[in-house]
């Protein structure tokens, strides 16, 4: 997972709230680091995408493959 899609997967999943949990939900996982924190620490996105999942009770069919460019759609 890259950083950009780290983002769009935030945003498809928590939609407004997705920036206030990337900025202020300590995370376990990542040592008590906020997912930005641990981001700007050289975390890798997915391992921090997966601790937001984890603390947010995101479904496990929701985790994976998001943030991806749906190749189908059209961008205009």
């Amino acid at each position: 997972m890259r950083l950009s899609e780290f983002g769009r997967a935030v945003a498809d999943e928590f939609g407004p709230r997705g920036d206030s949990l990337v900025e202020d939900l300590a995370l376990a996982p990542l040592g008590y680091r906020t997912a930005a924190r641990a981001l700007s620490d050289g975390v890798p996105p997915r391992d921090v995408w997966m601790a937001l999942c984890d603390a947010t009770d995101v479904s496990p069919a929701r985790r994976h493959g998001v943030g991806l460019i749906d190749a189908n759609k059209n961008t205009l």
